[in-house]
Formats: C-alpha cells, structure tokens, sequence
C-alpha cells in the first residue's frame, strides 16, 4: 500500500523513497520524460506507451489478444493453405499469452525492451591504396595486402577519391492504388568540392493523397534544412553530424505535423524517414520509423563474417516483440500488427530521432527501402541480390520485382550505394541532382 503523500512509480505504481530516481521494482524513471515515451493506438481505443526502454505486460496482453481475433476472423473465413497459416499463428500467439499471464501472475507488471544495435566495425587504420579500414596493429591490408607501414609519419595518411555509385527506384507495387514512397539522392557540393552524397527513403502513412503528401514534404524540408545547416558550417565529429541530422529531421516532422493540422484532408497523415549523409570515409544516418538501412559488403561485415547488417531499428511494436522473444523473426514477418509504427513523422509536434554513424570501406554497399520490400523480400536474400547482381539499378530492379513476384501488398523503395575506390566508371555513375551551397567548405 502507498502512504498517502508519498511518491509512486508512474509504470507499476510502487511506492518510492523521497528523491528515487528509479523504481526499485521495475526500473522505470521515477519521473519519465515525455520526449522519452512513445504512444500506440491499439485497437478498441486503448494506447500503448513505451518509456525508457520498457513495455507494460498488461498492454502488451493487449497487442496479442488483438492478433488473436485478427487470425481468429481469418480462420473463419480462410480454406486451404490460409487457414492452416491461420491456425500456426493462433497456437504461436496463444503461447504468448501464456507466457505473459505467468509473468503478470508471478507479480511482474513491466518488461525492459532493448534494440538490436549492429556491431559496428573498428577499423582505425586506412590502408594508403584503397582505403578500406584495418585493425589498429595490423601489418597489411586485409583487402588489397599493401603493407601498412608506419615509419616515421604520425599524422592520417590521405585516403585516394572515392565514388558513390547510386541508384534508386520506387514502385507502386501489386495492391496499392497510388505510391505514398518518396525517395531521393543527390550531392552536396561547394563549388567544386564535393561534401557529401543524401540518401533518403521515405514511406507516407495516411492513406489516398495524405501519405504521398507527408513523405513528400518531409524529404523537401530535410533537404532544405540541410542545405542551410552545410552552408552555415560542416560538423566536425560524429555527434556534431548527428545533432545536425536530428535537428533536420526534428523541422521536416514539425512542418508534415503542421500541414496535418491545418489540412483536414492530410488529418493523420504521417511518414518513415531513413536519412544517410555518406562522406568519404563515414556514413552518417538518422531514423523514424520502420523503413531500414543496411550495411553490405562480400568480405563481411560483422565478426562473424555475415555479409550483411542491419544499421536501423524498426519502432514497430512487432519488432520490440521480436526483441524480448515473444516472436521469432520469420513469425514477425506474417505478424498482423507488424505494420504498428510506434514513432513517425508528422504524428505528434516533437518525435524521438536515432542517429549514428558507420566508417565505410571500398566494397562497401548501403541499401535503404521501405517495409515494402522487406516484407517480401528475406535479410539474406536482399544481401545476396544486391552483392551478385552487376550494377547498382539493375539490383533495385531484381529486388522490386521479386517482392512484387511474391504479392507486392505495398509500395516498394530502393536505394543503393556502393563504396568504390578510385574514379567513378562512367557505366556506374548515378545521375542525382545536385545540392549546391553558396559559400566554399573544405573538404571531409
């Protein structure tokens, strides 16, 4: 019982000591932040918050009871093959609810959530030739075998020119009646220095025109914003492009919030933005939402030598499912919730941003799409089209159409970038639109 007077936990409403920054029980801040909590409407009007990286079990009963008449209506109205599908997904999220009743029963009312960050590769030392990364010790090139001699020289060696071959493509897909995607790349320029190339994918929620407006508005604002913030300075470390990227991101959702506003027929709308800021050695990325960037390249890119890496967390409820081990990631694939985004743009006036950065090596390849195509489209089997197909459209081209071979049930976006040393071949260069700042930078 909570002596009257005295403070209570806001998540499991334990009583706290005067002064508790933590609830003993479940770990929650005892004052939580609003800009550290997240809102999801569920069905039947109730909501769903996540703050400070933890999930009610008691809401959470919620978003599977939810699944569970979803799949249920499916049963009824399904033969064949559908129904089965069905009946497998019932008996899986019957055994979550099992799982979680015994949690609540044992007196646990909270489960702490965290993100799959991606191992990020260290590799301090360029090799002179080619660029690509080693460890700090190593005595030659993992990629090229040039020697990495130190001798006398203690400052960074110069790293040769670097290309960005580019190439994007969006679809309608098979059941979508207009293309709510909006994606985009371009170079940002000084006169004749160039600073860096924009990737951006974009995928507009609201239905009819509103999520075509949404996406569209939050890549024009960002690249705005952006442009204003490079001619003013160029950052200087990985937190300086980061605080730059959020705030950029942070003025495309309150412009598509404020048109949402002031325009009935956009009431609602909102979009996904997955942002990389690619310069010669790094990518600089910013993130809401469910679309995704990834990180490729056939030498590997994780200690375990996987080819491919996720870079980006889906804020779907589904995907904080798959975290705490409710769900497996091929189940969360068919989840009927898996569309629930938990943060967007345009939805409220401030939204949370994750940002972080990637060193780049020759051989490297960036993708950024829509949900569209990875609803269709398997982690290993996009690593495996992108980095055996020759040429960076026609992998978008193979991707797009392989996801709408397999019911094509969104709209579907594709951006790749692939990390060349040396001069760009002409038969590979992208043609993006330049973002021309008035006042000369030096190069990064």
């Amino acid at each position: 019982m909570t002596l009257q007077g005295s403070p209570a936990c806001p998540v499991c409403g334990a009583p706290l000591t005067p002064g508790a920054r933590f609830c003993v029980r479940c770990g929650a801040p005892a004052i939580p932040s609003a800009a550290d909590a997240d809102e999801v409407a569920l069905p039947g009007g109730q909501r769903m918050h996540l703050s400070a990286g933890t999930l009610s079990l008691r809401e959470l009963l919620a978003v599977v009871e939810s699944g569970v008449f979803y799949w249920r209506q499916r049963l009824e109205q399904a033969d064949g093959v559908a129904r089965e599908q069905a009946a497998a997904a019932i008996h899986d999220l019957s055994q979550i609810l099992e799982n979680l009743a015994a949690q609540i029963a044992q007196g646990r009312e909270t489960i702490r959530i965290t993100g799959r960050l991606p191992p990020q590769r260290h590799a301090p030392r360029p090799c002179p030739l080619c660029g690509r990364g080693n460890r700090r010790a190593a005595r030659y090139c993992m990629a090229c075998g040039t020697p990495l001699h130190s001798g006398h020289h203690t400052g960074p060696r110069p790293l040769p020119p670097r290309s960005l071959a580019v190439a994007t493509r969006t679809d309608r897909g098979m059941a979508r009646p207009v293309n709510e995607d909006t994606v985009y790349a371009g170079e940002f320029t000084a006169g004749a220095v160039r600073i860096g190339t924009l990737l951006v994918v974009a995928d507009g929620m609201g239905g009819h025109q509103a999520g075509d407006v949404a996406s569209s508005l939050a890549v024009a604002t960002l690249k705005t914003a952006l442009t204003e913030a490079l001619n003013a300075s160029l950052p200087d470390d990985d937190q300086a492009w980061h605080a730059l990227l959020r705030e950029a991101v942070q003025e495309a959702n309150r412009r598509v919030y404020a048109r949402a506003r002031a325009d009935s027929a956009s009431r609602g709308m909102g979009t996904t933005l997955t942002v990389a800021l690619v310069t010669e050695t790094r990518a600089h990325l910013a993130h809401v939402g469910d679309s995704r960037a990834y990180l490729l390249n056939p030498a590997g890119v994780t200690g375990e030598g996987s080819t491919w890496t996720q870079l980006t967390i889906d804020h779907t409820i589904v995907a904080r499912l798959v975290d705490i081990g409710q769900l497996t990631p091929e189940q969360a694939r068919v989840h009927p919730q898996r569309h629930m985004v938990y943060r967007s743009l345009g939805t409220d006036p401030v939204t949370e941003v994750d940002a972080l950065s990637q060193s780049l090596a020759a051989g490297d390849v960036l993708v950024l799409c829509s949900d569209g195509l990875v609803n269709h489209v398997e982690d290993s089997e996009l690593a495996r089209i992108v980095l055996e197909t020759p040429g960076e459209a026609r992998a978008c081209e193979r991707l797009i159409a392989l996801a709408n071979e397999r019911g094509g049930q969104d709209n579907i976006s594709v951006v790749i970038a692939r990390v060349n040393a040396g001069p760009q071949r002409p038969d590979r260069q992208a043609a993006p639109a330049d973002l021309a700042l008035p006042h000369p930078h030096s190069p990064i």
